[in-house]
């Protein structure tokens, strides 16, 4: 009995500390919550947030606000203000009196706040004036399962970083004005249960991704500008609520999963006819398809459904009879068959005169029935005519527009021909020769300005952190080099790559140097090819093959052409990447950690490359072989720019395209080739062997266990963490992913990769 007694009393005082614990929050997150209250202009919802001493998770729950807290933690956060973001056409990025907070509000202060509550999982903030892009800070509240920023202005893109919130399943961002694309990531949020983005202004292509969100139940992506073909969409066998009304796809009607309850596909631009496998979703209770250019005739067995209640399948171009023998489910309760082309009689099912509790609409058609506002037979019979006129009048349309097209073409090739014959025949009185004794160009050429070459702030915008003090470059004689790598002997020759040969050398003051020999192009003159040297020169950073100098060699006749173009570099002593990442490679295999550590250098490499030097530098050819080693394993980028002053700068556009410059060239090119560098880090080095489709197959795999252990490197299973994996993999897949404009940033794959490092034990950070 004692014992019973002294149980009870532990017991009961166990409880009073944890009630205790859980109500008195951290001074810090209280501060939070009333900065919170600040940036949100003090709105009257949180009047009760008084001072620091308040009791915020005592206070008594209500409709519009509610807190929950857990070990002294801010874990649940709703509020509903007063300000709904309804009729938004007129919003343009800018706020509106009485609608949304001032003009002094920042969503990336805000966010900022916001983020210091990490423990977060609940946050609803709903029709509070909130506008302004969704900053990618939201990601760093990463133990987030439900989020709802619904009827705000929010406006821009959906943070690509967001895939990072791992244990989100509730995503809703319905009444903002976000227009961009729905994005292609949503598949790495692999517990989502909830998908809502309703009445935004979302464009571009439904993305297939969201096949692979296996977990979805409601999906509801209405009034938007989403447009293309919808895919198979059978493979989501949880989902139960299927909306994308009012929205601008086309094609056919997609095959759906078995278990839906609610379908929304109206006011589309669905053509063909209505799949016989919707007359098989016996859980169906509500499908609406109208307003669509769907024919042909309506499955009978839609009609029989046993669980159907709504059938909507107004304006749409349905032709034919229906049945006299159709059969209605016992709970159908509303049909809407007007405005289509249906002949004939009307089944006795849908006749609303026998069925009291059933509401028929069945007005224009050519149905046989007296009155009801229906055609003539001949209206419904005679469509295709009609349809044959206008497509005429629209061929007559075409043949207007394409002679339109073919004279601006015209104008624009005699345009070009006028300017290459200037180009050709105009004298140019410049002596080139001079320049090779100048180590700063005088004047500018077409994209690269003196004051960019010479100017530190336009050559150098990063931070004093990521550079590193090295020795500054130099002009070398052929004579040096020569007598560096013994006049070019075979012993001296380390390899050959795409941007030609390499030796190793020894300079007069015992520098080991690698020097490379570069095919020139042509089409460069003297003082071109030095600007573009001086420019790649000046590139200082600790991730980078430092260059050491250069070295010009002309041929001495009359119009002072170039043979050769040499670069010295630092020697970087022990041997690639790609030398570090199997056990048949010559040097010792790399670790996960290793591994990370090597990428997250390379990547901070190509971010100073694209984000750090004006104008940027893209298309770095990136290749594990690129990466060196060297004997403190830090990781260095070599052949980075090469390319702008190789042949090769003028392939990189479309084919039929005009060559884009190099300091234009898209990010997208690096991105997907540091995609296969991660593939390669978790695969080994046969990567570069396989092609495309074998790359994405094996890819897919690896998100299963069993793939895993089948494909990826022994070494890289053995020593890397399940959740660190996980990240690098989900990243891989959308570095390469088909869809440009859904690929990451470096510095968003830079954060992944720090972040995969943090998931993962015992790495050094670069």
């Amino acid at each position: 009995m004692e014992f019973c007694t002294l149980f009870l009393l532990i017991s009961c005082l166990s409880w009073g500390l944890s009630v205790l614990c859980d109500s008195q929050l951290q001074t810090s997150q209280s501060q939070v919550l009333l900065q919170l209250k600040k940036h949100l202009e003090y709105p009257k919802q949180l009047e009760i947030w008084y001072d620091r001493k308040t009791e915020f998770c005592s206070l008594p729950p209500s409709a519009n606000l509610n807190i929950t807290c857990e070990f002294n933690s801010v874990t649940e956060l709703n509020i509903m203000g007063d300000k709904p973001a309804t009729k938004v056409s007129d919003f343009s990025s800018f706020p509106i009196p009485n609608k949304t907070l001032s003009q002094s509000f920042s969503m990336d202060s805000f966010v900022t706040t916001l983020s210091r509550l990490s423990s977060l999982k609940t946050l609803s903030l709903i029709s509070l004036g909130i506008w302004g892009p969704l900053p990618d800070k939201i990601h760093r509240l990463s133990s987030l399962e439900y989020l709802d920023l619904s009827s705000n202005f929010l406006f821009g893109s959906i943070p690509p970083k967001m895939f990072t919130l791992l244990k989100l399943q509730t995503f809703v961002l319905d009444d903002n004005v976000f227009n961009d694309t729905v994005p292609s990531w949503l598949n790495s949020l692999r517990n989502l249960t909830t998908l809502r983005m309703k009445n935004n202004r979302l464009k571009g292509p439904f993305p297939s991704s969201i096949k692979g969100i296996k977990t979805l139940v409601d999906l509801a992506l209405s009034s938007n500008e989403i447009s293309g073909n919808l895919p198979d969409l059978s493979s989501l066998t949880d989902l139960k609520l299927l909306d994308l009304s009012g929205n601008k796809l086309g094609s056919h009607l997609p095959t759906l999963p078995k278990g839906l309850l609610m379908v929304f596909l109206n006011n589309n631009s669905f053509m063909g006819e209505i799949p016989t496998q919707y007359g098989q979703l016996n859980q169906l209770q509500h499908i609406d398809v109208s307003f669509n250019m769907l024919t042909g005739k309506p499955p009978p067995e839609l009609f029989s459904l046993p669980s159907l209640t709504h059938l909507n399948l107004a304006s749409n171009t349905l032709k034919s009879s229906l049945s006299d023998n159709l059969n209605c489910g016992r709970n159908l309760e509303f049909v809407d068959i007007s405005n289509n082309r249906l002949m004939g009689s009307l089944p006795s099912c849908l006749n609303s005169e026998t069925r009291e509790n059933r509401v028929i609409k069945f007005s224009g058609n050519c149905l046989s029935i007296a009155g009801h506002h229906q055609h003539p037979e001949s209206y419904c019979r005679e469509f295709k005519v009609h349809v044959y006129k206008s497509n005429n009048g629209g061929k007559g349309i075409g043949v207007l527009v394409g002679l339109i097209v073919g004279i601006a073409i015209l104008i624009v090739l005699v345009a070009i021909g006028f300017l290459i014959v200037c180009r050709r025949y105009c004298p140019r009185v410049i002596s080139e020769q001079h320049l090779l004794q100048k180590s700063v160009p005088e004047n500018s050429t077409a994209g690269l300005s003196s004051e960019i070459l010479t100017n530190p702030r336009h050559v150098f915008e990063s931070s004093k952190s990521e550079v590193q003090i090295l020795p500054s470059c130099r002009s070398f004689s052929l004579e040096e080099l020569k007598e560096a790598t013994n006049n070019f002997d075979s012993s001296a020759f380390l390899g050959e790559g795409s941007y030609g040969k390499i030796f190793k050398g020894l300079l007069k003051n015992g520098t080991q140097v690698a020097i490379r020999c570069l095919p020139t192009s042509k089409k460069y003159s003297i003082r071109n090819l030095k600007l573009r040297l001086d420019m790649l020169a000046k590139i200082r950073h600790p991730h980078l093959v430092c260059i050491l100098g250069h070295c010009i060699e002309v041929e001495q006749d009359d119009h002072c052409s170039i043979n050769r173009v040499f670069f010295v570099l630092e020697y970087i002593p022990n041997g690639n990447f790609r030398s570090h990442l199997s056990d048949n490679s010559p040097g010792e295999v790399l670790s996960w950690p290793e591994r990370l550590a090597v990428l997250i250098c390379v990547c901070k490499a190509v971010h100073f490359l694209h984000t750090g030097v004006i104008p940027g530098f893209f298309h770095n050819r990136l290749k594990t072989n690129n990466i060196l080693i060297n004997e403190h394993r830090l990781a260095k980028l070599g052949d980075y720019g090469l390319s702008i002053i190789s042949e090769e700068t003028g392939n990189y556009g479309t084919k039929g395209q005009e060559p884009k410059s190099w300091q234009m060239t898209r990010l997208d090119d690096d991105v997907y080739s540091f995609g296969l560098i991660l593939l390669e880090s978790m695969l080994g080095p046969s990567v570069p062997a396989k092609t495309e489709a074998t790359l994405r197959d094996e890819l897919a795999s690896l998100s299963k266990q069993e793939g895993r252990v089948r494909l990826m490197d022994p070494v890289v299973l053995a020593t890397c963490s399940e959740e660190s994996i996980t990240v690098v993999i989900s990243l891989t897949n959308n570095c390469i992913c088909p869809e440009l404009w859904s690929r990451p940033t470096f510095d968003d794959i830079l954060w992944n990769l720090q972040h995969a490092a943090h998931l993962q034990p015992n790495i050094a950070h670069a």
